[in-house]
């Protein structure tokens, strides 16, 4: 890995460059061939990560503790009863403290805010594992997946259908200006991403050979693509929009059809997961019209969702290993569960 990170925050990819990035990705890469391998080098022994969830997730906090124990460090989850960040205590205060007593912080939360000021008074590396405006440990994992499939994070055109201004498409719309890709967004135009944001892909990309297009057309976004990806169509804490989200969504389901529509049979479908595709779930039967895929692509040969949801433990792992020790060495197996370097 050429990029020396230590001491690095992991808040929004707008802190990268595309290099680092991608960096990173070579980094996860071979973090899990490591995995794979048998190998386990614990650089991060004797270190403590807290794991500060305001939101629950499954495979967010599965991969933090995971990757943490993985490289021989000891994760601590503290929920939203936990810590109550601005209601029994101030962020600031939170994060002095937390911040003599751990080496990094994962937060997942409600407000960008909110991990900006826990970065500015922990004196610890923080990462951002989901706020209301980005999320860029998933986009991370997504261009690993697409780099598995293709063989570079560039080896086919990726558009996003959907929501367009959720945290996941802000980060990959990012991501994918600073690393070059030919990135679409497909979605009703009220749920377009923000101009700011925008303009601000489209400067990057001037720089990196990116292509970015913004379109109301799923037929146009997805022609010729290799990537189509979604997510659910109400975040969480948006339940009280889910009708008014399906009647602007409805013809963005992901469906057979639409991947057929690419024109490509090496075409992969991902979803930063959970995923309403079926009727085994609460929420889907109250909602029956909520699914944004259908089963037949969820389950379907073209479907690699949870590729990209190993992929989140890989990813979350180099990013600890990046900002907590700096440049991995390439590690060598001695035979008994150890490594020289």
């Amino acid at each position: 890995m050429a990029s020396n990170l230590r001491g690095r925050h992991f808040l929004t990819l707008l802190d990268y460059s595309g290099d680092e990035i991608l960096d990173l990705l070579r980094l996860s890469a071979d973090l899990k061939a490591e995995k794979a391998s048998g190998v386990h080098p614990r650089r991060l022994l004797g270190k403590s990560i807290a794991v500060i969830f305001e939101k629950p997730s499954a495979r967010t906090r599965s991969a933090t503790v995971v990757a943490a124990v993985d490289e021989g460090a000891h994760p601590e989850y503290l929920g939203r009863e936990d810590i109550r960040l601005g209601v029994k205590e101030s962020v600031a205060d939170l994060a002095r403290v937390v911040g003599r007593m751990f080496d990094g912080i994962m937060y997942r939360g409600f407000s960008q805010k909110t991990a900006e000021e826990l970065a500015e008074w922990a004196g610890i590396p923080v990462w951002n594992a989901l706020t209301d405006l980005y999320h860029p440990t998933q986009a991370l994992a997504d261009f690993l997946t697409v780099q598995e499939a293709f063989g570079s994070v560039d080896g086919a055109p990726f558009t996003y259908v959907g929501d367009g201004r959720n945290n996941v498409a802000n980060s990959l719309l990012i991501g994918a200006a600073k690393t070059g890709l030919d990135f679409r967004i497909a979605a009703p135009r009220a749920l377009f991403p923000a101009d700011h944001l925008v303009a601000r892909a489209r400067e990057l990309a001037a720089s990196s050979g990116a292509k970015i297009t913004i379109t109301d057309s799923w037929r146009d976004g997805v022609a010729d693509t290799g990537v189509v990806y979604t997510d659910v169509w109400a975040s969480m804490g948006e339940e009280d929009r889910i009708s008014e989200r399906i009647a602007l969504l409805r013809e963005y389901r992901v469906t057979s059809e639409m991947l057929e529509s690419s024109g490509r049979p090496d075409v992969i479908f991902l979803h930063c997961l959970p995923c309403f595709h079926d009727d085994q779930t609460e929420m889907a039967r109250d909602y029956p019209e909520i699914c944004e895929a259908t089963n037949e692509v969820f389950e379907g040969e073209h479907s690699r969702v949870f590729d990209q949801a190993e992929n989140r433990l890989h990813t979350i792992k180099a990013i600890m290993v990046a900002s907590l020790v700096g440049s991995a060495d390439p590690v060598v197996a001695t035979g008994d569960g150890g490594s020289s370097h």
